[in-house]
């Protein structure tokens, strides 16, 4: 769980990162309509969340640097928030309110969000600096400009507006890149709980299934643990659908024979899981698919040994790479010298996305990656995927009998002092693990309804 004062930790690291006679703005999530008058499930904004923690829509977070609305320094937190509303709450469920809110959120003061156009102009007036990112809640830069105009255009400058608008979110995307340990104890559930959903999955699969039907055994998993949703849209595919890379109908019948990927993350408390495993459907990996398959998990753990603080996700994708290649040339895939299919980038068509991402509250999430063009150094609390994959599409040139086979191995990996700790390791994925657990709850089942039938009428109570 994260506490309250490590809320309010982050939110005075962003503001000392900001100039003087500053203030930042940043918005909630509102509610999404799925069709008519019904709403998706509601998904607070991951900048908004890490900064307050707050998971009530249509919400606004305001620190400024210049207002004094404390005896200890001069500095301000204020929210606008959605005001109590019995007859609203009776529909949509609690809401915190403005009276509640300061001392459950650590806040200075809360506003009701209807005051928001009479109170803003105020607020912005006098600052400087503005730090704000626009073009993401087309309302709420509504709100904001309506604000800038009032300062701009008071009469005899009565009021100043700030004179350069800066965006916040590279500074909140570098704070957010790197985990504290309660965001990682978070994250080591979160990635125990899609690990769990995975094995489970696994252990029911037979062949002439439906992908959906592993779909809804993963979810059930997720649920019974406390992860109220999945991360990203689950991806079941089996046979050729594994060579889609955001795979996500799930509606195909799983053939005796078919490798199945499963790319499948549980979101606990706002923190993402992300795991990927392909086995095959009937718990045996036909010659062909053995020798991609181990393919692709010795350049997983060859990028896993690479990594460590100071080493670069580019590096490790090159070792990554390295490996793909010379195996795709010994199977007769590739043709050619090692070293230079891996400059000419040949493997591209089989392997066409990157080794990993950073991880997160969000699946995909925030950080740089690159700075000056050059590739930024891990470090301790950077949590990210390794993810290597070969997808040989059915209409490739590869030989035949690699044609239509999809693979991907994808484990959650914490950058520690020392080295990396690997969260995800509880989920099967070398060959002989993956063929004993693959249908083993089956047999279980078939085994204790054996044990039923051959029991005799004096047997039965």
């Amino acid at each position: 769980m994260i506490t309250k004062s490590e809320f309010q930790a982050r939110r005075k690291s962003l503001l000392s990162q900001c100039d003087a006679s500053s203030i930042i703005i940043v918005p909630a999530a509102s509610l999404q309509t799925r069709s008519n008058d019904t709403e998706y499930p509601f998904r607070q904004d991951s900048d908004f969340w890490y900064l307050t923690g707050f998971n009530e829509p249509d919400a606004l977070l305001i620190l400024s640097n210049q207002l004094e609305l404390n005896e200890t320094e001069a500095s301000a937190t204020l929210m606008f928030v959605l005001p109590k509303d019995p007859h609203a709450e009776v529909w949509h469920g609690r809401r915190l309110g403005v009276e509640a809110a300061p001392k459950a959120l650590g806040i200075d003061q809360a506003h009701s969000i209807d005051t928001l156009d009479e109170l803003l102009p105020e607020l912005i007036n006098g600052h400087e600096h503005l730090y704000y990112t626009l073009d993401k809640y087309p309302h709420v830069d509504s709100a904001v400009q309506k604000a800038l105009a009032r300062c701009k255009n008071a009469p005899k400058q009565s009021m100043v507006a700030p004179r350069s608008i800066i965006d916040v979110a590279p500074m909140l995307h570098d704070m957010r890149r790197i985990k504290s340990e309660s965001e990682l104890e978070l994250m080591r559930k979160a990635a125990q709980i899609s690990a769990d959903a995975h094995k489970r999955a696994m252990s029911v699969t037979r062949p002439d299934m439906y992908e959906y039907q592993l779909e809804a055994e993963l979810h059930h998993e997720f649920l019974m643990q406390g992860a109220r949703s999945p991360a990203y849209g689950t991806i079941v595919g089996s046979g050729e659908n594994a060579c889609i890379l955001h795979y996500t109908q799930n509606e195909s019948q799983i053939q005796d024979g078919d490798l199945i990927l499963i790319d499948a993350g549980a979101e606990f408390q706002s923190y993402a899981g992300d795991i990927t495993r392909t086995f095959p459907a009937n718990g045996q990996f036909t010659p062909p698919q053995r020798s991609l398959y181990q393919l692709v998990l010795d350049a997983q753990l060859a990028a896993l040994a690479v990594l460590k603080p100071g080493a670069t996700i580019g590096e490790a994708m090159q070792a990554a790479v390295k490996i793909i290649v010379t195996g795709l040339v010994d199977l007769k895939i590739l043709n050619g010298k090692v070293n230079e299919l891996i400059e000419q980038e040949a493997w591209r068509p089989y392997f066409m996305h990157g080794l990993g991402h950073y991880l997160g509250l969000d699946v995909h999430d925030v950080g740089r990656y690159k700075h000056k063009n050059m590739d930024i150094p891990l470090e301790p609390g950077v949590v990210i995927t390794v993810e290597p994959g070969l997808y040989i599409s059915a209409d490739s040139d590869a030989p035949k009998q690699f044609r239509g086979i999809g693979i991907r191995i994808e484990d959650d990996v914490i950058i520690t002092e020392n080295g990396i700790e690997i969260m995800t390791n509880g989920v099967p994925k070398t060959i002989d693990e993956i063929e004993a657990l693959v249908g083993s709850a089956l047999d279980d089942k078939s085994a204790q309804l054996q044990k039923m039938q051959v029991r005799g009428p004096k047997d039965r109570i």
